[in-house]
């Protein structure tokens, strides 16, 4: 039976062959082994693999108002099917002497490669650099058999460093053979073969990486120019980031520019100059001692772990800063013995050290040296001798406000820069085709960018009311697809009966609320919407930083609704809170209103409050109806796909991860679903902690059966079709949201009489690749392609059902189109129906006037998985680590569990 099923997997559809299976009695994919026996791909057995992918129903959309035709930085690789490509698995290890018996520390990636060099150097006969290329970690390929085995090394960094030895060993694991991409490619066989695309990835990679600073997939130039520097000690480094995909015209190489903040390659007291203020007084005599001890704190945090290199002796050796001395340079001494044993140690000052030793005058002998020991061994070298090393990457989130301006504006280059800065990037000597890496393995790369027909689908018409009542459509404007409020009503709106207002900024002499002035523009723009709003029941006046304290916060909103609550027997609405500028604490404000109090808040600054600006009303009118439970606008015609007789909810999924470096904060999983139908515009949310940097959402189904209780309490039935749009998931996790998260789901909401039909979407905005216009005349003013955008064929899966979409018209920088892949469906939708559900779900976003470049429930999920990381950021400042892994701090107040506000 197993070789009729290997054959069969050879001639028959993806669709036909799950059929064919399941007529045999085989329950289980998981169970067979279907690859060629002398295949070195994995095999769809493999869990890894198990993904049974959708097939595309038909052969692309149809609809359009207009055909454009589109370059796309996809460049077609070519391959010798022949070739067979080596694969080793590379080990390194430090080899133990008396001294060093005692290290177990891991040997870094720059020593990694700096062995792995010096061992292809020593052994040019048996080890030829140009047929061979590394990861940068275990893996190693080769076009050429290498030797297998183990070979010592030996590897110094200069003057005065003894050799250190270490263990390669070397062990073929794989014969990679392209042939079995070229089938995969055509179609014959079923599973991807990751292990060969993680070769040619690397092939690509090879080049970049010997003259650029490599960054995960992205690659930067050593140098910056003199307008990309950020004036912080920080520069902008241009670069690219690279990646292979198998498309519908075969293997492509996707390569998109890419800009990434490093700290630059000076000496570290060029670097304090620029990064620490006050410093460059310091060194030039006019502050003092005084000003010395105020500054350490922040020297000591801009310079903790960096990485220098120093320049009185030869060396290449790169040491990491463990701190300061705790004296300054003049001050320092301590013993050194004499080799030859003869005399007792002595006792000498740093200052005499280098200039007996290294021949060297310190200049700055009143501020600290450097520590650069290890392991408690102090180490003290004067900071005019150390030199940042390159390639040390400075957190975006800490540059200063015009250096990110600045960053920005450098980072948004506009599409016809762009394009030609990629082409360049590709054709140079240091770009992934340089050198003679890629022909050596038998790989060739087009110079072109991808030509296609892309088609724009055609926009909604919107429905307002009109202030007499009335329904009006209204259609988009052409170029930017947007819509205007003026002379409108929205489709239902909330009356504003019962409200409060608290004026955070009544200490702030600068930036005071016009109390008076702000509640009647607010109340007009909200009449001219067609929303009634009353005079606060409650007004209190009070300042910034009662947000640092929780427990203050929480008695100022008790009493406030309290008060509230003795004007009137019905519930506070809302709560407008004027800040008088951005705070800490606002994270504090939403977990206490949100979880404790049960009233939602709306926040604004009172320096855009007292400005009457008429578009800053309205967005805050769109933002306080939405929150009220109240429709912006809804779509004219049903959303397509769906009969008459159906009722769907739309769901959102997406996951919020600490940043890299914690590994103590846990995930916020979040999940958000349609409670209104045909309107499918309101949305109920449920947000849960999990497990630090867990990506697969281990509650999805209990939050989505919840969330289904609260559509049928609203429509009084069950939805009969579900749509699952999921973010933030890599193909390579496909098979873990169908295996894993769709089946938590269905277990979770199937009954004997309930089983709704589902589909599911993944929604990626992480990728690289980027549309252009042909003819910049087929655009608008700012040179991207227009709203509604598709791309179905060429750079799509060959045979699955995936296509690009760009909704949102870009008015800075490149448009990057959101990539939509159906990993399951039951509801049967075609190319056309799926791709016009999505684009019109993009018009639905509560808070703007123009769609929205990321479907609208996946936009929801960012916004409540980031609203429960605030709740967690709060719930740290009061409690212990593991609290915020405690769900009932994250647990919405049951009066806010059906209203959306996160928006």
């Amino acid at each position: 039976m197993i070789l009729l099923v290997t054959w069969c997997c050879c001639f028959i559809k993806k669709h036909l062959l799950f059929q064919f299976l399941m007529d045999l009695g085989i329950p289980d994919i998981k169970s067979l082994n279907i690859s060629d026996q002398q295949s070195s791909s994995p095999s769809p057995g493999d869990a890894e693999y198990s993904y049974l992918s959708i097939e595309r129903p038909d052969s692309g959309g149809t609809h359009t108002v207009r055909s454009i035709s589109i370059l796309v930085n996809h460049f077609r690789i070519t391959f010798n099917p022949e070739t067979a490509i080596m694969h080793y698995q590379v080990g390194i290890r430090r080899k133990m002497s008396y001294k060093t018996r005692f290290i177990k520390k891991p040997v870094s990636k720059d020593d990694q490669r700096k062995i792995k060099d010096k061992m292809f150097s020593d052994f040019p006969d048996i080890f030829p650099t140009h047929t061979s290329c590394y990861d940068g970690e275990k893996n190693i390929y080769s076009v050429n058999t290498l030797p297998t085995g183990e070979f010592e090394v030996n590897l110094s960094d200069g003057e005065e460093n003894k050799m250190r030895s270490y263990t390669v060993t070397l062990k073929l694991l794989n014969v990679l053979k392209l042939s079995k991409l070229v089938e995969y490619l055509s179609g014959t066989i079923l599973y991807n073969p990751r292990d060969i695309l993680q070769a040619m990835d690397v092939v690509m990679k090879e080049n970049p990486s010997r003259h650029r600073v490599s960054v995960g997939r992205s690659s930067y130039s050593r140098e910056f120019k003199r307008d990309d520097d950020l004036h912080c000690g920080v520069a902008a480094f241009k670069g690219f980031q690279q990646s292979i995909k198998p498309t519908a015209q075969g293997l492509a190489l996707c390569l998109d520019y890419s800009v990434m903040p490093f700290r630059k390659r000076i000496s570290v007291l060029d670097f304090l100059q620029e990064h620490v203020w006050g410093f460059k007084e310091l060194l030039t005599g006019n502050s003092g001692r005084n000003e010395l001890k105020l500054l350490r704190r922040p020297v000591t945090k801009a310079l903790r772990h960096l990485k220098v290199t120093v320049i009185h002796r030869a060396t290449k050796q790169k040491f990491t800063i463990a701190g300061l001395s705790d004296f300054n340079a003049r001050d320092l001494s301590f013993a050194i013995e004499d080799p030859e044993g003869k005399h007792p140690p002595r006792e000498i000052g740093l200052v005499s050290y280098f200039r007996e030793k290294y021949n060297k005058e310190i200049t700055y002998k009143d501020i600290p040296c450097l520590d650069l020991g290890k392991n408690n061994r102090k180490n003290y070298v004067p900071m005019e001798f150390c030199i940042l090393a390159e390639g040390q990457r400075y957190p975006k989130d800490d540059l200063d406000k015009n250096a990110r301006q600045l960053l920005k504006n450098i980072s948004l280059a506009q599409p016809k820069q762009r394009k030609n800065v990629i082409c360049e990037m590709l054709r140079a000597e240091d770009g992934p085709c340089g050198g003679d890496f890629i022909r050596t393995f038998g790989i060739g790369v087009d110079q072109n960018m991808t030509s296609l027909e892309g088609r724009v689908i055609e926009p909604p018409e919107l429905k307002f009311n009109t202030p007499a009542g009335s329904i009006n459509s209204v259609r988009v404007d052409n170029e930017k697809c947007r819509w205007s409020l003026a002379g409108k009503s929205l489709v239902e709106g909330r009356s504003v009966e019962q409200w409060a207002l608290i004026d955070f900024s009544s200490r702030d002499r600068s930036n005071k609320l016009n109390a008076e002035f702000f509640i009647r523009n607010l109340r007009g723009r909200l009449s001219n919407l067609g929303i009634s709003m009353k005079e606060p029941l409650v007004h209190y006046t009070t300042d910034m930083h009662v947000f640092s304290n929780i427990s203050s916060l929480h008695e100022l909103l008790h009493g406030l609704v309290g008060e509230a609550h003795r004007k009137s027997n019905d519930p506070l609405q809302i709560i407008i809170c004027v800040m008088a500028g951005k705070h800490q604490g606002y994270k504090n404000l939403k977990w206490v209103s949100e979880t404790q109090i049960g009233v939602v808040t709306q926040c604004c600054l009172s320096s855009h409050a007292n400005k009457g600006d008429d578009q800053f009303f309205a967005n805050l009118a769109l933002k306080i109806n939405a929150k009220l439970g109240g429709s912006n606008v809804e779509l004219i015609e049903r959303l397509p796909g769906f009969a008459d007789a159906d009722h769907v909810m739309i769901v959102g999924a997406d996951v919020n991860h600490p940043g890299s470096l914690n590994t103590q904060c846990p995930s916020i999983a979040a999940v958000v679903a349609t409670v209104n139908w045909p309107a499918a515009n309101r949305y109920s949310a449920r947000v849960s902690p999990q497990e630090n940097r867990k990506e697969k959402i281990l509650s999805f189904g209990g939050m989505c059966l919840d969330l289904i209780k609260s559509y049928t309490r609203v429509n009084k039935v069950k939805p009969n079709k579900i749509v699952v749009f999921r973010d933030g998931v890599s193909e390579g996790q496909f098979n873990m949201v169908a295996n894993e998260e769709l089946r938590d789901l269905k277990r979770a909401i199937y009954e004997d009489d309930y089983q709704p039909t589902i589909t599911l979407v993944v929604a990626q905005k992480r990728h690289q690749t980027r549309l252009f216009l042909e003819d910049e005349r087929d655009g608008g003013s700012s040179g991207n392609v227009p709203p509604g955008t598709v791309v179905d064929t060429i750079i799509v899966h060959a045979s699955e059902f995936d296509f690009y979409l760009c909704s949102h018209f870009g008015s800075l920088g490149t448009s990057r189109p959101t990539h939509y892949h159906v990993i399951h469906d039951e509801n049967h939708f075609t190319s056309d129906k799926l791709q016009k559900l999505i684009y019109h779900l993009c018009f639905t976003f509560a808070r703007c006037t123009k769609p929205v470049a990321l479907v609208t429930p996946v936009y929801y999920a960012d916004l409540v998985a980031y609203r429960g990381r605030l709740f967690q950021e709060a719930v740290k400042s009061t409690s212990p680590s593991a609290a915020s892994f405690d769900e009932k701090f994250y647990k919405l107040h049951h009066q806010l569990e059906n209203q959306m506000f996160f928006v």
